[in-house]
């Protein structure tokens, strides 16, 4: 009868495997063992956080705790523990479980609990990875700041037979304290930065000439990454132990103490090689990168050169926006420095408003508040109120650049090794018109690291705007070729057209300015380049048509606009020549 149902407030754990029925067709007498083994453990941890099983249900399990901090606590305990009695099991023989905790209300009978509070717990598990935990957002709120794990925002989630959405959370367990690995040694934990390890590239010729290419490709591909300072990189002596050895992404992370792996493998045929290469979240065996390149094997040691310049080039911004998302998925009271930098700096990436660029240097600040020492978020800082000048979105410039040089001297103060701090004092002294100075820090910026494609990029706008266009398009040229959809595609081909229109090449200037509108961010400024373009051609319907493009993203634009943003570049920002073909195409005054 209603009246005699008992209710209460629980935490409610469900646990159950991934891929149990393919499990049991390959080995089912080995999977029952782990299953029998693994239910044991749980229920062992579960007893022991002060929670109880309500019951088993062939390969899952439900509990109930009455501290919500207990359930997670017991599931975290349960999957590290899982993981290192694993850890001799070949992956894809190995077990794994998926976990739910959900705080609800639930029916009690009989000793048994019912209702939507454990059909949630059950959805949960479902959105968890294998080996992973979900919890709703209402475990989240009484537990956050009171455990050994990270927490990732999965958003509203619609799960089945449930009519609202559910908040979901992802515990990152992976940054927690190490665990016993192979020989009693402790496996490392993650560090704060993006951490990755180059293993060996395979040799698939044939050709044992062809193990020296192979092995210097991996060298070469270590030694660049190791050069962008934000990334923390497995030396060689360490990678290189898995030469010849079958073994499995997450096991090398592991051991490792890293998130993110890079393979690949060269094949020679003929006069011609083929190397591959892929970059893999380790924590979610997801693909974040694949690239072939096939190339004459003329000069190796130039190709292995090119090759390893532009694998590098690519895995940073891939790498950059992996980690952006990351923090974006993280409630903003858990973020520490380096979330706090990648938050800022998906703002900075994101659309060029005042709005953003604002919350950007809110986020930037955060971080050196955070963590007084921390170069590169002054250099972004740094950048970001440079950004501001160039988009006239600032209301006092004089101040912005004051601020602007404080923190780009603080990064080089703090870090005169990390060339993102030298690109950020470099634009600023572009935009105080010393540009002699400026050339210097993007030219010590790239002797840290050549592969740096900011660096190319600011050294091109240092010789643009100090009168040397002609000097500037090898530059720009070479930020595109490292970055093809790296930082900000549109910018690197609209400073290259800028280039060529400051040297009067309209046409070549035209073609470039197009590359720029077509990129689906670009804000409104390379419109208002390929608008001064067409209006020069004689291209008048276009050079119309154009312009409109320009009102749209930024309706109060006008000859002022121009000289408060193009023409703080200096003397040689050809910002006369830009207003007349603005004017040709009918901006008025």
């Amino acid at each position: 009868m209603a009246e005699n149902v008992q209710r209460r407030l629980t935490a409610i754990l469900y646990a159950d495997v991934a891929g149990y029925s393919r499990l049991t067709g390959k080995d089912e007498v080995g999977t029952h063992r782990q299953l029998s083994a693994g239910l044991d453990l749980i229920a062992k941890r579960i007893v022991e956080a002060g929670g109880r099983v309500v019951h088993y249900a062939g390969d899952a399990v439900l509990a109930d705790f009455g501290s919500v901090v207990a359930a997670v606590g017991a599931a975290v305990g349960i999957q590290r523990a899982l993981a290192d009695r694993a850890r001799d099991i070949p992956d894809d023989k190995r077990l794994k479980f998926r976990i739910g905790v959900n705080l609800g209300e639930v029916i009690v009978d009989r000793d048994e609990i019912y209702g939507d509070g454990v059909n949630v717990a059950a959805r949960l598990e479902s959105l968890a990875e294998a080996g992973g935990i979900c919890v709703s957002g209402a475990v989240f709120e009484q537990v956050k700041g009171k455990l050994d794990a990270d927490f990732e925002d999965m958003g509203p989630q619609t799960v089945k037979n449930i009519a609202e959405p559910v908040r979901a959370y992802k515990v990152a367990i992976e940054r927690s304290a190490g665990r016993l690995a192979p020989g009693g040694e402790t496996n490392p934990a993650l560090p704060d930065k993006p951490s990755i390890a180059v293993l060996p590239f395979v040799n698939m010729s044939g050709d044992p000439e062809q193990e020296f290419f192979a092995d210097g490709m991996a060298e070469d591909v270590i030694t660049g990454l190791s050069r962008y300072r934000w990334f923390f990189v497995i030396a060689r002596n360490s990678s290189f132990t898995y030469k010849g050895r079958a073994v499995a992404v997450t096991q090398v992370a592991k051991e490792l103490g890293v998130r993110y792996v890079l393979e690949g493998s060269v094949r020679k045929a003929t006069n011609r090689i083929r190397v591959t290469a892929q970059l893999i979240d380790a924590t979610t065996g997801r693909h974040i990168w694949a690239e072939r390149y096939d190339r004459q094997l003329d000069d190796i040691f130039a190709l292995q050169d090119e090759i390893t310049d532009t694998i590098v080039a690519a895995i940073e911004p891939e790498l950059g926006a992996v980690e952006r998302e990351r923090a974006r998925r993280k409630p903003p009271n858990n973020l520490d420095a380096w979330d706090s930098y990648q938050r800022g700096l998906s703002h900075l990436y994101g659309d060029l408003t005042r709005e953003e660029t604002g919350a950007g240097k809110r986020w930037l600040r955060r971080a050196c508040e955070l963590d007084p020492t921390f170069a590169a978020a002054y250099g972004e800082l740094a950048w970001i109120h440079t950004v501001d000048i160039a988009l006239d979105a600032t209301d006092d410039p004089k101040a912005s650049l004051d601020e602007a040089a404080r923190a780009a001297e603080k990064a080089v103060a703090l870090d005169a090794r990390d060339p993102s701090a030298h690109v950020a004092l470099g634009r600023v002294n572009i935009f105080r018109h010393a540009y002699e100075r400026a050339i210097a820090e993007m030219e010590t910026a790239l002797a840290l690291n050549p592969s740096f494609d900011r660096g190319h990029y600011g050294l091109g706008m240092a010789l643009l705007y100090g009168g040397r266009p002609a000097d500037s398009i090898s530059p720009f040229e070479r930020a595109i070729r490292l970055s093809p959809r790296g930082w900000r595609p549109w910018a690197y081909r609209q400073m290259l057209a800028r280039a060529y229109f400051n040297m009067g090449r309209y046409e070549e200037a035209a073609v470039w300015s197009e590359k720029a509108v077509q990129h689906p961010r670009a804000p409104y400024m390379p419109f208002v380049d390929a608008t001064a373009v067409l209006g020069h051609l004689g291209r008048l319907d276009e050079a119309r048509a154009m312009l409109a493009e320009v009102m749209k993203r930024k309706p109060d634009f006008s000859v002022d606009t121009v000289r408060n943003t193009i023409g703080r570049y200096g003397p040689h920002s050809a910002v006369d020549r830009i207003i007349d073909g603005l004017r040709k195409a009918g901006l008025p005054e």
